[in-house]
């Protein structure tokens, strides 16, 4: 086990990011309490189990709590989801080998680190589908494609579309059973309803 850890921790990086405003919870989706802790652990705990590096990347602005974890600010300005990736990417690219990077939202509490650990140990790009439904926030991006991204931040993809044009391999229910629930590995904690959900699932 140990030396599967390694080789993951080697190929790829975990990015929770965490720049996203929580119009919708009503406050800052990092720090908001599930099951006694800011929801933002919980992803953070599941790259920990996998033996995974995790990074938050966030804007200078966004709430977070004490963290042992690197912190790494996007711009804050725009407000869209591919600045918090290509800050990720930068990050990777400047290493030597530049590694993989996971990119995690940080309202994902039900992750586990046995996916995660699977993510990082597989070729290439990858995201999630779960009902039919695009997951770019459940991805495996390159440092290679940061030419790609910026270009599609420049002209305001969405991040789905971005993620998916870089020809991604697409991980898919039958995939992702084999590690839990998939609707509950994917589910985001986007409003109070959906974190009382979290809470009864926890």
């Amino acid at each position: 086990m140990a030396e599967q850890r390694t080789t993951a921790e080697q190929r790829a990086i975990v990015a929770v990011l965490a720049g996203g405003r929580g119009a919708r919870l009503g406050e800052a989706k990092a720090l908001a309490p599930l099951g006694g802790r800011p929801l933002i652990s919980w992803p953070l705990a599941a790259a920990r189990d996998a033996g995974l590096e995790a990074v938050v990347i966030a804007k200078p602005s966004t709430p977070l709590p004490p963290l042992a974890e690197q912190v790494v600010h996007e711009p804050e300005q725009p407000r869209h989801p591919l600045c918090g990736v290509l800050a990720a990417l930068e990050l990777a690219a400047a290493r030597s080998p530049a590694p993989a990077v996971l990119l995690l939202a940080c309202d994902m509490p039900f992750l586990t680190g046995a996916l995660l650990g699977w993510l990082a140990s597989i070729d290439g790009t990858a995201m999630v589908e779960v009902g039919g439904r695009p997951q770019p926030l459940l991805a495996r991006c390159l440092p290679e494609h940061l030419p790609a991204l910026r270009e599609a931040l420049n002209a305001e993809r969405s991040l789905g579309a971005s993620i998916g044009a870089l020809a991604a391999r697409i991980v898919d229910e039958r995939q992702l059973s084999g590690f839990g629930d998939p609707e509950r590995l994917c589910f985001n904690v986007n409003d109070a309803e959906n974190l009382r959900r979290a809470e009864s699932w926890l």
